[in-house]
C-alpha cells in the first residue's frame, strides 16, 4: 500500500492522555474524502507503524484527523506521537475501512467508551448530512478524560444527537445501556467501540433485540490469550537459516534480534 507524507498541522490535547491530531498533505492537495468508520497506518518516528481511526468529517477532503491515547505501557507508537510537534513530517496510509456504516438499517446507534469514540465520531458526522437517524452514546469515566468534550457539547453539528455518560459505575453503565436496547427496533444497528469488556457488555445486551449481524464492533486492543500451555517452536526461513522461539517470545522479536528485517504493523495481535 503507497504511503502519503503529511505534516502535523495542529495538535490538542484533548484530555491528559488523548491528544488529537490534524493531518494535511505535505506540499498542499486532498486527501479526503474517505467512507467513515476508516482508519489510517501511522508511521511515527521511531518508524512504529500503528492504526488510528479519522475522526473528522469524511467529507472534509484537505485534513484528516487523529487522536492518540498514551499508553503507560507503550512500546514506541503512542508515546513518540505525543512528542510530535506541529509542523513535524510523519507517513500515513491512504485510508481504508473495517467498521462502516451499515446501508439497509433504519436507525444507528453508536456506543463508544473512552478512546473508543474515535472511528464512531466520523460516522456521526456522516449519518448527521444524510439525515440518517443516528444516536452517539459516550461513556467516559469523568469530563477531564472524556476526548472532544467541546466539540461534543459545543460545537459539532449533531451535537443533538449526542448523549454523554460520565462517572457511572459499571451496574449504572449497564443500566443505561438495557434502557437504550429496550428503545430501539430490530432493524437498527449498533456500532460500538471501546474496552474489551464493554464491548462485549453491548454485544449481549443489544443482540437479543437487534440480531447477532446488527452489532458492529472494532477492537483497539487485542483480546486476551490464555498462553500457558504454549511451548517453544522453530522457525525456518526461505535462506534455510533456522530460529528457535521460546514460548514466552514473539516470532517478530527474535528475529528482529538476529538482523532479520520484518515488516512491523502494531505489534498488539489484532491483524493476527
Amino acid at each position: 500500500m503507497s504511503s502519503v507524507k503529511v505534516v502535523v498541522a495542529q495538535i490538542v490535547d484533548e484530555t491528559p492522555n488523548i491528544r488529537s491530531l490534524r493531518l494535511v498533505r505535505d506540499g498542499g492537495g486532498a486527501l479526503g474524502p474517505y467512507q467513515a468508520g476508516a482508519h489510517i497506518d501511522v508511521t511515527g518516528p521511531t518508524g512504529v507503524l500503528r492504526q488510528y481511526s479519522l475522526c473528522g468529517p469524511p467529507a472534509e477532503p484537505d485534513s484528516l484527523l487523529i487522536a492518540v491515547k498514551r499508553e503507560l505501557e507503550s512500546r514506541g507508537g503512542s508515546e513518540a506521537l505525543h512528542r510530535i510537534r506541529e509542523g513535524d513530517v510523519i507517513e500515513i496510509s491512504e485510508p481504508r475501512n473495517i467498521l462502516g456504516v451499515a446501508p439497509n438499517a433504519d436507525a444507528h446507534v453508536l456506543i463508544a467508551a473512552g478512546i473508543g469514540v474515535t472511528p464512531l465520531l466520523s460516522m456521526a458526522y456522516q449519518l448527521h448530512h444524510s439525515s440518517s437517524d443516528f444516536q452517539l452514546h459516550y461513556f467516559s469515566h469523568s469530563r477531564e478524560h472524556t476526548a472532544f468534550l467541546e466539540l461534543l457539547e459545543d460545537r459539532a453539528e449533531f451535537r443533538d444527537s449526542v448523549h454523554l455518560h460520565i462517572g457511572l459505575s459499571r451496574t449504572q453503565q449497564k443500566a443505561v445501556l438495557d434502557g437504550l436496547a429496550g428503545s430501539v427496533s430490530a432493524s437498527s444497528a449498533v456500532y460500538t467501540c471501546g474496552p474489551e469488556g464493554f464491548m462485549e457488555t453491548v454485544v449481549s445486551i443489544f443482540t437479543p433485540t437487534v440480531g447477532p449481524n446488527n452489532v458492529h464492533i472494532e477492537h483497539f486492543v487485542a483480546s486476551d490469550i490464555d498462553t500457558s500451555g504454549d511451548t517453544g517452536f522453530t522457525v525456518e526461513m526461505d535462506t534455510g537459516e533456522s530460529f528457535e522461539i521460546p514460548a514466552d517470545r514473539s516470532i517478530l522479536s527474535v528475529l528482529e534480534e538476529n538482523g532479520i528485517e520484518v515488516f512491523k504493523s502494531c505489534e498488539e495481535g489484532i491483524c493476527g
